[in-house]
């Protein structure tokens, strides 16, 4: 990691502001090259002017610049922040390349935080977590990540088995008549505090794993049950074409929404009905497996109709989904009613929540579903929390093995106590240490924006 990488760190939109990063030894000269100033005080904005490799001007920007160790990356950093757009980000990135710089591989900024020590495993995977979340609360969990919570939790389940292994290696020369009767229940005793927080944090990370990765919700229904209406209503917007005519909407639209603190995707699907056409069913094929997906359900019936075999087939859909959140709306209640609710209600008596009665033209249905949601969409989080499958599975390893060590204790074995509790240690430092190989480093930043 000796040459010096150049990126656009933002996104390639019209904006007010884009920033090139740089990295490396050759930060502060590529930076006096294009700006033709050679004077830049450490951590401080200036007003620059950019200019090409051949005096053509640029752009008038901030640059800033971070003296090593003291920066993102440990090394020299510099930072240009011009106006934002589609092209002047490219003309200055393409000066910093022809002055020197080589274009940065994805999260390679971030690698070079982590082979610099400013930055551990769980840091920066609590980076990437805070850039991809999907909700407030996952937002501040993983600020607190980055940090350093996982880092502080890994380091106090570290201390206490290498207490365990200090013990039992203390007492391996001691003959088996001169241990303590009580030994095998007192280091059990001393592990099962331990044992009981890691399994604690992994099944809450398991149990709010829909509320790190952000909420689907379908809205399913019957055709002309209002689907398309409410989704408009919810969106503030004509999104999806309303129609009388049944099948009107013959596949899924899919929609981004903020509620009660989380990006939900709304999900309209096509109406579910029996003896539709060959392009139709496969709407509806679409829709059932969508609805299968999503965490949030809301299911729609008219009640300015009686029931009949199609409301009762979405009832039949309904009951094979009793584990998910169920939100029954009864639309259309500006018309004359029909449908006998109690029925059926009667037929779903899974349901958590209360239904809602709405007209999806008239009533304010943002409002309403989110209130009748929010009990079912959690925002808080624990300070500890594994957003990451991997390190899920470093904790479940961890666990196994501090499983594994309490066997030999029956006939105390306390060599064998020992290699299990090391193996536990090797396990937990996944988390916050580097694997054994580049290779599984180089797939995990990969996955990093350019430029971070």
């Amino acid at each position: 990691m000796t040459d010096t990488i150049a990126a656009i760190a933002t996104p390639p939109a019209l904006g007010a502001i884009a920033i090139i990063k740089l990295s490396g030894d050759q930060s502060l000269k590529i930076l006096q090259t294009l700006t033709h100033r050679q004077h830049f005080p450490p951590r401080r904005a200036i007003l620059v002017d950019c200019f090409e490799p051949s005096g053509d001007l640029l752009d008038q920007a901030l640059a800033l610049y971070f003296q090593a160790p003291h920066s993102y990356t440990g090394e020299d950093v510099a930072e240009i922040q011009c106006h934002g757009g589609l092209l002047v980000a490219r003309l200055i990135l393409e000066a910093c390349l022809k002055a020197g710089a080589r274009l940065a591989t994805s999260g390679e900024f971030s690698k070079r935080a982590f082979f610099n020590g400013r930055m551990d495993l769980s840091q920066i995977q609590a980076l990437q977590q805070l850039i991809e979340s999907q909700n407030a609360s996952m937002a501040k969990a993983m600020a607190k990540q980055l940090k350093g919570g996982l880092k502080n939790f890994v380091h106090s389940i570290r201390t206490a088995l290498l207490e365990l292994i200090a013990t039992a290696e203390v007492l391996i020369d001691y003959a088996e008549e001169d241990l303590p009767e009580n030994l095998p229940e007192t280091l059990r005793a001393k592990m099962r505090p331990t044992l009981k927080k890691l399994q604690h944090t992994l099944e809450v990370s398991k149990a709010k794993q829909a509320q790190l990765e952000g909420y689907t919700l379908s809205i399913v229904g019957k055709p002309n049950v209002g689907k398309s209406s409410l989704l408009n209503a919810l969106l503030l917007q004509e999104r999806a074409i309303v129609s009388p005519l049944a099948g009107t909407t013959r596949d899924t639209i899919e929609e981004v929404v903020y509620l009660n603190g989380s990006c939900v995707r709304l999900v309209d699907t096509a109406g579910i009905r029996e003896g539709a056409d060959f392009v139709e069913s496969l709407g509806i094929a679409r829709s059932k497996a969508r609805m299968q997906e999503s965490q949030i359900i809301l299911a729609l019936f008219d009640l300015s109709q009686e029931m009949d075999a199609q409301d009762r087939h979405i009832l039949d859909l309904l009951n094979a989904q009793q584990d998910k959140t169920i939100l029954v709306v009864f639309n259309k209640n500006d018309c004359v009613p029909k449908l006998d609710t109690n029925a059926l209600l009667a037929k779903l008596p899974f349901l958590k929540a209360p239904p809602l009665v709405l007209s999806a033209k008239e009533s304010p249905c943002l409002p309403l579903i989110q209130e009748a949601l929010a009990p079912f969409m959690q925002t808080d989080l624990p300070d500890v929390i594994l957003p990451t499958l991997s390190q899920q599975e470093a904790l479940e390893a961890t666990i196994a093995h501090l499983q594994s060590a309490q066997k030999p204790l029956k006939s105390l074995e306390l060599e064998l106590f020992a290699y299990h509790i090391k193996d536990a240690l090797e396990s937990l430092a996944k988390l916050t240490s580097p694997y054994n190989t580049e290779e599984m480093l180089g797939v995990m930043f990969s996955q990093f924006c350019l430029g971070k």
